[in-house]
């Protein structure tokens, strides 16, 4: 498996991993944190713009699909409780596989780590799948942060710093 740039011409791909990882969290309980089309077509090419935006391949095939990049978090900035350190950090949002390889989402964090050994991420109340990835891979739980909606998530945070 190897991580690269998304490019043009895996949008209609990519987007259709997003709508399975929709799929996937209404059925495990998850109904509320991808909601009214997000992300958006165009979020997602702002992210491709932007070079934030990363697929994971296996054997030629996209697999899974991730935001990541180093830089401030405007949505980072105010949290109910505290990160870890106030250290330059990375980053990563959207976080979606495509069902077909086992450990695809867990491939993305690790790669991330390996790019930035201080990382925020956040996720859904609901998203039980996300969280245990995160808490199994040593991300810490470090508060809660509000996004663009106002609507809450967990914040969490990973460091060797």
């Amino acid at each position: 498996m190897k991580i690269r740039h998304a490019c043009h011409d895996d949008l209609d791909t990519i987007m259709s991993v997003y709508q399975h990882a929709k799929k996937v969290m209404e059925q495990s309980g998850n109904p509320g944190q991808w909601v009214n089309g997000y992300p958006s077509r165009e979020l997602i090419e702002g992210d491709l713009k932007k070079e934030r935006l990363f697929v994971l391949e296996n054997e030629g095939e996209i697999e899974a699909v991730f935001v990541y990049f180093i830089g401030d978090e405007p949505n980072y900035h105010k949290i109910e409780g505290a990160w870890l350190n106030d250290a330059p950090y990375g980053v990563v949002h959207r976080v979606a596989t495509a069902g077909n390889v086992r450990g695809a989402g867990q491939f993305c964090l690790d790669w991330s780590y390996e790019q930035c050994h201080n990382l925020r991420i956040d996720t859904h109340d609901d998203n039980r799948i996300m969280q245990h990835i995160l808490e199994k891979t040593g991300y810490v739980k470090c508060g809660r942060i509000y996004v663009e909606d106002g609507s809450p998530r967990i914040a969490y945070h990973k460091t060797a710093l």
